[in-house]
């Protein structure tokens, strides 16, 4: 496939689109975590790993399921609001590692961490879709520009399983996961980091994305433009009237769309 990137027609011939980048999940492949084991902790009952981590945990470690989860939702809520407040990823493993000196005896079983991390992606990847007519339609996009993906994601190699199980990692140029930058959606440094790697200025690059804030607001600023995809977004029109950073410059109910959407791209600044 053809990796040139001449302008694309009906954009402004003195800033071309270069270069695409995608979000990862429900913009590229699909996530529902409703199929997970349901797990009963207490009174309350949800899909979750958290059955599957304790009964690795339990090898080595005396303890319930209800403590256990306990545990692990009470350091979640410290780890979050320290990394998350800040734009800043929490990496699964170093999640997990985090947990030890809260789990007795962990200290017995240094590879636990890693065991636990190994067996929470591998049921994340079991709830991740494929779109069957995603890779023809990257293989037109491929076709006008570089392609690249930018993802919030704590677990790096798992994202690049999940675009390889779904035929679409040799699409891409680049991949960027918040796990390796250590920066999250809506923050600069991991766009910036998606620019340097693709070597392409903000203005010559669209960034398409699911998510308002974090996708359309994050690129919005950056200077890029900005496609929305919509296709499992609840109320669309109620989320768009409720945004308050940037708009987006093309409004798509799916990726199919993009490839002929890329001829009425609009010029800077006149997003609906």
């Amino acid at each position: 496939m053809s990796r040139g990137t001449p302008p694309v027609a009906g954009y402004a011939a003195s800033v071309p689109i270069r270069a695409i980048v995608f979000d990862l999940f429900d913009t590229l492949v699909d996530l529902s975590m409703d199929g997970l084991p349901r797990v009963r902790v207490r009174e309350h009952e949800f899909p979750s790993s958290l059955g599957a981590l304790h009964d690795v945990a339990s090898a080595v470690v005396d303890m319930s399921l209800e403590d256990f989860a306990d545990t692990v939702f009470a350091l979640d809520k410290t780890l979050r609001a320290e990394r998350y407040d800040q734009g800043r990823e929490l990496p699964t493993l170093e999640r997990f590692e985090r947990l030890m000196p809260w789990l007795p005896g962990a200290e017995r079983a240094p590879e636990l961490p890693l065991r636990l991390t190994e067996t929470h992606m591998r049921m994340f990847r079991g709830q991740v879709s494929a779109l069957d007519h995603h890779p023809e339609v990257l293989t037109a996009l491929g076709e006008r520009a570089r392609l690249g993906v930018c993802s919030n994601f704590s677990h790096t190699q798992t994202a690049f399983r999940v675009l390889e199980e779904a035929q679409l990692r040799w699409h891409f140029d680049v991949v960027v996961v918040s796990d390796a930058t250590g920066w999250r959606k809506p923050r600069p440094e991991i766009f910036q980091a998606t620019l340097a790697a693709l070597d392409v200025a903000p203005e010559e690059t669209l960034h398409v994305g699911d998510n308002l804030k974090a996708d359309v607001g994050g690129a919005g600023a950056m200077g890029m433009r900005t496609a929305w995809i919509t296709r499992r977004v609840v109320d669309p029109d109620e989320k768009l009237r409720e945004h308050e950073g940037p708009k987006p410059d093309l409004v798509l109910e799916d990726l199919a769309e993009l490839p002929e959407a890329l001829d009425e791209l609009p010029d800077v600044g006149e997003g609906v």
